[in-house]
């Protein structure tokens, strides 16, 4: 995969990736030590590690960087070119050894969202793209469902937001809804084709959505905020309202399905 544009900076991502793959090899999915931030978000050893290897291999001058695992330096307001990481999405499955979880690598340029990498250890699926030479699944190239109707199509939900009953208005239609762990591993397997939608109508951090929206969009699918926009990232408040993500043709169906659920609250300040 080449890129006029990006090509240096997905080689830095793949190289990342690669790193993130030697440190998950010193931890044991289901057998690590959890501490628990405010908001009771679990957070072990590996994201700690894993942060620390993504800023070393990613991070140049004059660029910003906005991880879940870093104290947030506003200096990344100033920067055009910003990295948007979670080192360890989907760590409540890590800690029960369920394979749904990555490391998600975000690369924003003026506000958008242009390339992106995503390790899952756990099945050894790596993604990664840019906007100007489309997406890679595991080496070869892929695409984002070129399926037309929502019947039948596979949609990947939160496993938490299906505990909490946030999919009960969902569940008695044609869709083929999965509970899944990680946001980034949703949207990730949504950009090579392997699942045709994932939406969440709960609010998110940047840093859970930025990759996977650069991967659909670089793999031709669709990516929308809950009001309608293209996610527009480094803002100064990193919580989105929600994201909807699908193949190219479902965007008006989906669209549709969603939006007499849709409450927009004002993200808190």
């Amino acid at each position: 995969m080449e890129s006029k544009s990006y090509a240096d900076i997905l080689k830095r991502v793949q190289a990342a990736l690669e790193a993130s793959r030697a440190v998950f090899s010193r931890f044991t999915p289901g057998a690590i030590e959890t501490e628990y931030k405010a908001g009771h978000d679990p957070v072990t050893e590996a994201d700690r590690a894993l942060d620390a290897v993504l800023r070393k291999e990613l991070l140049r001058d004059g660029e910003g960087w906005l991880s879940e695992e870093s104290v947030d330096d506003p200096i990344r307001l100033q920067r055009s070119r910003v990295w948007v990481v979670d080192p360890l999405d989907g760590t409540r499955e890590f800690v029960k050894g369920i394979p749904e979880f990555c490391t998600s690598i975000g690369y924003v340029q003026n506000g958008r969202p242009v390339a992106g990498g995503i390790y899952n250890p756990a099945t050894d699926e790596t993604f990664l793209g840019a906007i100007d030479c489309g997406v890679s699944y595991n080496g070869k190239p892929a695409q984002a469902s070129q399926r037309r109707t929502l019947d039948g199509a596979l949609v990947l939900a939160s496993r938490s937001e299906v505990k909490r009953g946030e999919w009960k208005p969902f569940e008695n239609t044609a869709l083929k809804i999965r509970p899944m762990g990680s946001v980034a591993y949703k949207l990730a397997l949504v950009s090579a084709g392997l699942a045709e939608v994932t939406f969440t109508l709960t609010p998110k951090n940047e840093w859970d959505v930025v990759a996977g929206v650069a991967l659909v969009e670089s793999a031709g699918g669709f990516t929308s905020t809950l009001e309608k926009t293209a996610l527009s990232a480094n803002r100064r408040d990193p919580l989105l309202s929600g994201l909807l993500a699908s193949g190219p043709f479902l965007k008006d169906e989906l669209l549709t399905l969603v939006e007499p659920h849709i409450r927009v609250a004002e993200p808190a300040r």
